[in-house]
């Protein structure tokens, strides 16, 4: 499914689709999620629904959960997410640890 994924997002109307939204973007971290991550969601939504996976935003969480649980379990899957993961989101140095922003909990 991962493969899959990853194939959709170099589909020729797919890629320019990505295109358009990273220019909107012009690097802005709030941009990005308001242009980036709607079509990249989208995208993913298309492939996974095949598999079961709701063509909801929650659908796509729950696949970025499951193929997280399998990265180290599996040094293919983590060249995959990895692969996925900069498609659409630009490259960031980490803030120092522990400086929470009230969001999503780290497991």
């Amino acid at each position: 499914v991962l493969a899959e994924v990853i194939k959709a997002f170099g589909a020729p109307e797919n890629a320019q689709r990505m295109e358009e939204a990273r220019d909107n973007a012009c690097n802005d971290m709030g941009k990005m999620l308001q242009f980036l991550l709607p079509v990249a969601t989208q995208i993913q939504q298309d492939v996974i629904k095949a598999y079961g996976f709701s063509s909801d935003g929650e659908g796509v969480l729950k696949f970025a959960r499951l193929i997280k649980s399998y990265e180290s379990q599996d040094p293919e899957i983590a060249s995959m997410s990895g692969k996925l993961k900069a498609m659409f989101l630009p490259p960031m140095t980490l803030p120092p640890h522990g400086t929470g922003s009230g969001g999503v909990a780290a497991s």
